[in-house]
């Protein structure tokens, strides 16, 4: 994976949707079993195995709501996201590896209308990103940006934008980018950058099957001889969702399918970083089972 995909999960997630008219959220638990570490020096699996178990929660609630004459929103929302993980390391000779990872962030979403099919999306929010550690002052990062997007049609959106962050120690601008692109009816499909794409059939109102590819991570800054730096864990995901509606406001997804990639890549929080290479590749673990069960709800 290359260098900057941690980066833009954590920059972009929170953008990566539109606000919901009416109270949304979203509670998940995912789980990689133990799978073999793979020695960037020479690529060789070795005997050292880690798992991940993490469990996750997203809320947002609307602030405001204007519909302008042609019907258009213009909402004001408040996002709430957490995400803790755990990882068993064994057999490792030292400790190249968190036991623990703890992301947490709340911000504030705005999305208005402007002219013809152009819209904007402004959100800024402050999280504490960290290995548990020592949680310090570095440990919290500010966000903010505003995405211009242009609906092409009810199916298909684009836009880009000014993103600023301080992950790299002084505050940055850097490119946001929002991709939607879907396909309603009983077969249907999504992709949207920078979570995945999904293809999916329902089967009654109540059931949906679903094909999906997902990219998510986590990052904590961490204390490496006395300097702060970043720490990256990205995974790729793909597998089978089958989807319950469970009444009017209730989801249940499950999912099981198979890691793609696994992996962890530490950066000094410098500018320079993100385009420096690296002499040797970021450690990495062998492809395993990936499972996971979510409950949504919208109100």
């Amino acid at each position: 994976m290359k260098k900057p995909v941690f980066y833009l999960v954590l920059l972009f997630a929170p953008l990566a949707g539109w606000a919901q008219a009416g109270i949304s959220g979203e509670i998940k638990a995912d789980y990689v079993p133990f799978s073999n570490y793979v020695r960037p020096i020479d690529s060789v699996k070795t005997n050292s195995k880690s798992n991940f178990k993490r469990i996750q929660g997203s809320l947002e609630i609307p602030l405001s709501l204007k519909l302008t004459e042609d019907n258009k929103p213009k909402l004001w929302s408040l996002y709430l996201q957490g995400s803790y993980a755990e990882m068993e390391n064994k057999y490792y000779d030292e400790n190249l590896f968190p036991t623990r990872l703890l992301n947490t962030q709340v911000g504030v979403k705005h999305i208005r209308p402007l002219r013809g099919k152009w819209s904007i999306m402004a959100m800024t929010s402050v999280g504490v990103y960290t290995d548990m550690e020592n949680i310090t002052i570095d440990d919290v990062l500010l966000q903010g940006g505003v995405i211009f997007i242009k609906s092409f049609n009810p199916n298909l959106a684009f836009g880009f934008g000014p993103v600023l962050t301080n992950a790299f120690g002084v505050p940055m601008i850097m490119p946001g980018l929002y991709f939607n692109w879907e396909l309603q009816g009983a077969f249907h499909f999504k992709v949207a950058f920078p979570e995945g794409l999904e293809i999916g059939y329902r089967m009654n109102p109540n059931f949906d099957l679903k094909a999906v590819v997902e990219m998510d991570g986590m990052t904590a800054e961490i204390n490496e001889n006395g300097k702060s730096k970043l720490l990256g864990y990205q995974q790729i995901m793909t597998g089978l969702r089958p989807q319950f509606k469970l009444g009017e406001h209730w989801t249940i997804e499950l999912t099981g399918g198979s890691t793609l990639a696994r992996s962890f890549q530490t950066n000094d929080r410098k500018i320079s970083s993100i385009f420096k290479e690296k002499n040797i590749a970021d450690p990495r673990f062998t492809t395993t089972f990936y499972g996971a069960v979510a409950l949504k709800w919208k109100f």
